[in-house]
């Protein structure tokens, strides 16, 4: 909105030329988030107080965590409204991938939030029925795999698969993209979900992992680095960086709240979302696999539930002490601050590998 509004008026004032530059439109929504997030913190955590929208902890889970029932939880809110709201003012809305960004991010908002009103509303651990609940997601998954179909037949999208390390293996999906798409959207969003179990950590490994994907989008976008890198260019996605820009921004406003201990939570409808713009912007910019790496950490805490699930129901024994993984370490003795910081480490890690993978092919 922004940058319609003031690049028109760049000829009778140079400074507004800085406008077009996407570096400088991703910074300015980075800040602009991260304001907005510390700016409306507080007031959000009274207003959540206020109407008793109270955090509801599972019996079984860890004992540390009974004296968190209570806390203030749909932070998910305050993260939204700081991310798109910068991506309105800085990002160029004539750009359809910014809208299907946008769209994806708030529609998966949308499932998290139903589900943390009934949670609140019948005070229990239980939201939305299972079956709702994913079912809700998949078919906004597919609204998104058909939209790309779309854009693919008017060639402003390709269904191509690109692998990590390998410069000529980019396969042709065509139609079995839509289920691939499903699949991505979904597990990203879900794995996020799980991930948020303690203090400010799945807000500080997506803030990573959203890092390395603004540098990512910025990347896929540029002609000379694109071509440099043997990457799909698309010129589009280059306003990404943006939206990518102002998740980091508003996850560090939110992350400041949310540091053990934590005096908001962000619920379901904070992690559904950031799972889904994690999801969207890497099939935006056709780095759907590197996802994998990127968000490394996400991927080991659905895999740890996964397996205690099947070793539990196939023979009767738990791998874990506790899943997903993260609780495991806490009922080993570490501390909570300490396996916060040290899957942290692992995230940068991860994130570190992610572009490596980009001169490495």
């Amino acid at each position: 909105m922004l940058y319609q509004l003031l690049y028109p008026f760049h000829t009778e004032l140079s400074v507004l030329n800085v406008t077009r530059y996407i570096t400088f439109r991703t910074a300015a929504a980075s800040l602009s988030a991260l304001a907005i997030s510390l700016a409306l913190g507080p007031w959000m955590i009274r207003k959540l107080h206020e109407f008793q929208i109270g955090q509801v902890i599972r019996q079984e889970g860890p004992m540390t965590h009974r004296p968190k029932a209570g806390t203030p939880t749909m932070g998910g809110l305050l993260i939204l409204t700081a991310a798109l709201v910068p991506t309105l003012l800085w990002a160029d809305l004539t750009n359809v991938f910014v809208w299907i960004a946008m769209g994806t991010t708030t529609a998966f908002g949308g499932v998290g939030f139903a589900d943390d009103y009934m949670k609140v509303v019948h005070q229990s651990h239980h939201g939305l029925r299972p079956r709702y609940k994913m079912g809700y997601q998949i078919l906004i998954a597919t609204t998104v795999g058909v939209v790309l179909l779309v854009l693919g037949q008017h060639g402003l999208y390709n269904t191509r698969l690109i692998f990590p390390f390998f410069k000529r293996l980019i396969p042709e999906l065509g139609w079995w993209y839509l289920p691939f798409t499903v699949f991505v959207l979904v597990a990203a969003s879900n794995s996020v979900n799980l991930t948020d179990g303690l203090d400010g950590l799945a807000i500080s490994t997506f803030a990573i992992a959203a890092a390395a994907y603004t540098a990512l989008a910025y990347v896929t976008g540029h002609r000379v680095l694109a071509e440099y890198l043997l990457l799909v260019r698309f010129p589009q996605s280059a306003e990404l960086t943006v939206f990518c820009g102002a998740l980091v921004g508003a996850s560090l406003g939110f992350l400041w709240y949310n540091s053990y201990p934590a005096e908001i939570f962000m619920g379901d409808v904070g992690s559904l979302a950031l799972g889904a713009a994690l999801g969207t912007v890497a099939i935006l910019i056709k780095q759907e696999l590197l996802l994998g790496i990127v968000g490394g950490v996400f991927v080991l805490e659905a895999l740890s539930v996964i397996i205690q699930v099947a070793s539990f129901k196939l023979t009767g024994q738990r791998v874990f002490k506790m899943a997903p993984v993260h609780h495991h370490f806490e009922l080993i003795g570490w501390s909570e601050p300490k396996v916060i910081s040290r899957f942290v480490i692992v995230a940068i890690i991860f994130a570190l590998l992610s572009l490596t993978t980009l001169k490495l092919r």
